[in-house]
């Protein structure tokens, strides 16, 4: 599932795709990918086509929060956990900082 997501917001132009080893750190989930939409737009498109392919691909019904305002979507997978940010957003929260290992940089992580 992680290559479909990853190859899912590769295709529709997603930026700084970061992906996060969660095995072992969480019981939320085994992998988080942050990425960032150029717009709120695009922010939205990216989530809603995502959620569409993993529903197609997969049977999954993702929980997505914030398609409203398209600031940062939260797709929920249950195995793979996507956030899209506007990159102002991204910054602000840097969620990359608190997921990552330490040492690790936020290029180190990238697909």
């Amino acid at each position: 599932m992680l290559a479909a997501v990853l190859a899912s917001v590769d295709d529709d132009k997603a930026e700084d795709i970061v992906q996060i080893d969660l095995r072992g750190r969480s019981d939320v989930a085994d992998y988080m990918v942050i990425c960032s939409g150029r717009s709120t737009r695009q922010v939205a498109a990216i989530s809603e086509k995502l959620a569409q392919r993993l529903k197609d691909a997969f049977g999954i019904i993702a929980k997505m929060e914030g398609k409203e305002t398209g600031d940062w979507v939260l797709i929920d997978s249950a195995d793979v956990i996507v956030h899209v940010f506007r990159p102002e957003v991204r910054d602000f929260y840097q969620l990359e900082k608190m997921w990552m290992p330490a040492g690790q940089s936020r290029g180190a992580g990238s697909a």
